[in-house]
């Protein structure tokens, strides 16, 4: 998956299975399976919600792990081995619950803060298919030694420096990609899979990811959202404000970039939506208990002050990114523009152990719902304006990439037989903006999808009758 695509919950406290992860508690528990029982039911687990086969299946787990430490060739280390068992049972679940160690779990902070060391790339690992085992880039995030460098959409990373990847979990990679401001590093990547893999030497550096960035586009208002973390609402806020000022009159209109947008904080998504929208229901999320069902409402007052808003979106919008453009597009507030969205429709609690000593512990615990009630997980956003574009020499339209329903192990995975299956839509042939020489610079792509919003926002009366269109098509396909 990629690294940090979830709307996060993050509780300052939360103690359930607080001390379940200890490397003592379990370390004890190689004495016999009972103790592992017992140490689990210490950890928050009521006696009379646990059955006698959760009992027996518990029992057995104390004896595997204690074959293991007695008996295994070498003498295992206790921490090695729990992180195993915890990693292993975690990843049974599905492809974003997981365990951070404590400098995990540090990084990931700083990440929602919106800074960070690396080299900002978002990737995942495919556990299958041909790409199997290799990290595979879902996008490199703007201004960072990755987009720098040239990284590209689906680059399959297969060396670490001189180290294969092929062997290694998505988290050992990543420890290696990682690094101090100023080090180098030293990447393979494989492009076209036909081709033998090309090196490229990048250096760390701080990654600064302005979570907003706008300009003036003519008489409209453009708004790139990179991510949403904690500095995402201060950032669309001031972003209103300077294009009122920049522009004589205020904006006629807006369009909202969630293009390669993994995601975030789901605050941060609820404000944004709210930012455009008066009041009303923005996201709900339902856990496996229907009482947990939690309604997001925004308050009165539409920023934009009810001009036309186009909304971007790709492949790699996922997340909060496709709660906004959900919110939005149900509420008839404005039009979604681009290819089908990444599918990722579940949230994460980030629960620290033992206060954040221990790591903390990456939980699926609800699913979301768009105002229609719509669940996008393993599907999607379908844009109202499907527009896939490709540049001349390439073979099919960029933001091809993997989607939420590509992961082992996604929830809500229709199978293929019953599959709904859409009609292709034609790529739209775009162009490259010519360089001083003249020629077309192949580096420097025309971003034809968003002067088809800005044509379409410049007319009015064909904005309004494409939105009213979309409306009706969406209220037919959910009958």
């Amino acid at each position: 998956m990629p690294k940090s695509e979830f709307p996060e919950k993050t509780p300052k406290s939360r103690s359930l299975f607080a001390g379940a992860a200890s490397a003592g508690a379990l370390a004890a528990a190689a004495l016999g399976g009972a103790l592992v029982t017992a140490a689990v039911l210490s950890a928050g687990f009521a006696r009379s919600t646990i059955s006698a086969d959760t009992f027996r299946q518990l029992d057995l787990f104390g004896e595997v792990f204690e074959q293991v430490y007695q008996n295994y060739v070498e003498k295992p280390e206790d921490a090695k081995l729990v992180k195993g068992a915890i990693d292993g049972m975690l990843a049974g679940l599905d492809p974003h619950s997981s365990y951070m160690t404590a400098d995990d779990f540090t990084r990931m902070q700083e990440q929602t803060r919106g800074s960070f060391a690396g080299l900002g790339i978002q990737v995942v690992m495919d556990n299958e298919g041909p790409d199997k085992g290799f990290v595979k880039v879902i996008a490199p995030i703007d201004d960072t030694p990755a987009q720098k460098a040239g990284i590209q959409t689906n680059d399959l990373i297969t060396e670490i420096d001189g180290v294969e990847v092929q062997g290694m979990t998505i988290d050992e990679a990543i420890e290696k990609l990682k690094g101090a401001k100023g080090t180098p590093v030293e990447i393979a990547v494989v492009r076209d899979r036909t081709k033998p893999s090309f090196k490229l030497k990048l250096v760390r550096d701080i990654v600064r990811v302005p979570a907003v960035t706008h300009r003036v586009e003519g008489n409209f208002g453009y708004i790139r959202v990179s991510n949403f973390s904690e500095q995402t609402e201060a950032g669309l806020l001031k972003a209103l404000k300077s294009l009122d000022k920049e522009i004589p009159g205020g904006p006629k209109g807006y369009v909202v970039d969630l293009r390669n947008n993994p995601g975030g904080l789901l605050d941060q998504a609820v404000a944004v939506s709210d930012a455009f929208l008066e009041g009303g229901e923005i996201v709900s999320t339902r856990g496996r208990n229907p009482k947990d069902t939690l309604r997001e409402m925004g308050a009165p007052g539409d920023l934009a002050k009810g001009k036309p808003i186009i909304v971007l979106i790709n492949g790699g919008s996922a997340s909060a990114s496709e709660i906004v453009a959900g919110a939005l597009q149900d509420r008839n507030r404005a039009l979604v523009l681009g290819t089908q969205s990444f599918g990722k429709g579940s949230v994460q609690t980030v629960i620290p152990l033992q206060n954040g000593l221990q790591g903390a512990l990456r939980l699926t615990t609800a699913r979301y719902y768009t105002p229609s009630g719509r669940s996008i997980q393993a599907h999607g956003i379908d844009p109202d304006i499907e527009m896939p574009v490709k540049y001349p020499g390439q073979e099919e339209p960029t933001g091809e990439r993997p989607s939420e329903a590509s992961l082992p192990g996604a929830l809500d995975v229709e199978k293929e037989k019953t599959a709904k299956k859409k009609p292709t839509v034609e790529p739209f042939l775009c162009h490259f903006k010519k360089g001083p020489d003249g020629k077309p610079n192949e580096n420097d792509p025309n971003d034809c999808q968003l002067d088809r919003a800005l044509s379409m926002l410049a007319d009015t009366t064909a904005f309004r009758a494409a939105l009213a269109d979309a409306s009706a098509s969406r209220r037919s396909a959910a009958q």
